[in-house]
């Protein structure tokens, strides 16, 4: 069973929601990912939200531009947490999806990361999974300190070569 949904209005989002899932294959989270468009096929998206639950999700990744629908209604129906992607559009660079996500009635709480912020949104839902899996804490744990370590060796290339060793 998946632990974790992957759910997108298009597969134009694919680049974006494809950054989640790898985050997902590195820390061995089970997924499965969607096409659907809440808009364009309401009863598919709602037999999805509803069933969600049923094929052991646990958390919900949903991303999504302009009208920025599918998360919101994702959170209305699914009861467990749902996190927000919202797509960079043409129109408005992704500050309507923004908006769109981040703006959620009472009661409907939407976790929302960056624009185009699929990595973060892999982490986050991570994250939510560890709080009951301590080996999966202990794997976040090693990736925050593979990410300074990262940090350490740029700034030792700096001091070392200077800054035109970036260029």
């Amino acid at each position: 069973m998946a632990q974790v949904g992957i759910v997108m209005g298009s597969d134009s989002d694919m680049p974006v929601m494809a950054k989640a899932a790898e985050i997902l294959d590195k820390f061995g989270i089970s997924y499965e990912m969607n096409i659907i468009s809440a808009h364009r096929e309401p009863e598919e998206f709602f037999t999805y939200a509803k069933g969600a639950e049923a094929r052991g999700y646990k958390v919900i990744i949903a991303g999504a531009g302009k009208a920025a629908h599918l998360p919101g209604m994702c959170a209305a129906i699914f009861p467990m947490p749902v996190i927000g992607i919202p797509m960079k559009t043409s129109d408005l660079g992704g500050v309507d999806s923004l908006y769109s996500i981040v703006q959620m009635p009472s009661g409907i709480p939407v976790a929302t990361v960056a624009i185009n912020g699929g990595q973060n949104a892999g982490i986050l839902a991570a994250k939510i999974l560890a709080t009951s899996d301590a080996e999966l804490l202990q794997k976040l744990k090693d990736y925050s300190a593979e990410l300074k370590d990262a940090v350490v060796a740029k700034d030792e290339k700096l001091q070392n070569e200077g800054y035109k060793a970036f260029l």
